[in-house]
């Protein structure tokens, strides 16, 4: 989970496809009921073909927003045999639909929920903001944050120095969090230009949109400090 456009929904798809290629049974839940953009559904065709196991509202990646929630959810989580990834919606709005799956999860007793952090969001300009962020998002769904993520970045305009210069921005909010950065992340290429700079950095294939939108570029700002 993590601050909207954080690219929670391009990890959550991308580490499913990494765990199925250890060889390990995968099921993804697209819990993210305000549909916006991207959307896990997006790689169903992907997931398809690897054998992941897709479970999302019948409404997803239409113009229907309804917040409707399949039960298949519940035995997705009971399932013990199956690694299971939950993309949650954007702050505290999308967590709500969390909630009420979190008596099963804290049963289960086993659970990593990894905070997206992505430092050129306007909402998210300091670590103290994305704190906030962080707050507001287990404070909705019941469930608090074990790891941070660095997903820093400015869509197809990224370069390997804004990762890097994101370093002490995530650094701070791991301190004033207490939550350890469990990974850096990039686009594949970028990642390729890390090695060596930073560790360990999870490279990312960027997901396709079944239909086109008018792009939006993000426009560079200064980073925090």
């Amino acid at each position: 989970s993590g601050h909207y456009g954080s690219g929670k929904t391009n990890i959550a798809v991308n580490w499913a496809k990494y765990l199925k290629s250890q060889n390990k049974s995968v099921t993804i839940v697209d819990l993210d009921i305000v549909n916006p953009y991207f959307r896990t559904k997006d790689s169903q065709k992907d997931f398809e073909e690897l054998g992941i196991k897709l479970v999302c509202s019948e409404y997803a990646n239409t113009n229907l927003d309804i917040p409707a929630l399949p039960r298949e959810i519940y035995g997705a989580i009971a399932d013990k045999s199956s690694h299971l990834i939950m993309d949650i919606g954007g702050d505290d709005r999308g967590a709500y639909a969390l909630g009420r799956f979190v008596p099963s999860i804290l049963a289960e007793g086993n659970y990593r929920m990894i905070f997206v952090a992505n430092s050129y969001r306007p909402l998210t300009r300091t670590p103290e903001e994305a704190l906030e962020v962080m707050r507001e998002i287990e404070a909705a769904c019941g469930l608090e944050f074990t790891d941070i993520v660095n997903n820093a970045n400015l869509g197809n305009e990224t370069a390997p120095e804004h990762v890097l210069e994101a370093v002490p921005y995530m650094e701070e909010l791991s301190r004033i969090s207490g939550l350890p950065i469990f990974a850096h992340t990039a686009e594949k290429n970028v990642a390729k230009a890390l090695e060596g700079k930073l560790s360990p950095v999870i490279s990312l294939q960027l997901q396709e949109k079944y239909f086109d939108l008018p792009s939006q570029k993000p426009t560079p700002r200064p980073l925090w400090g």
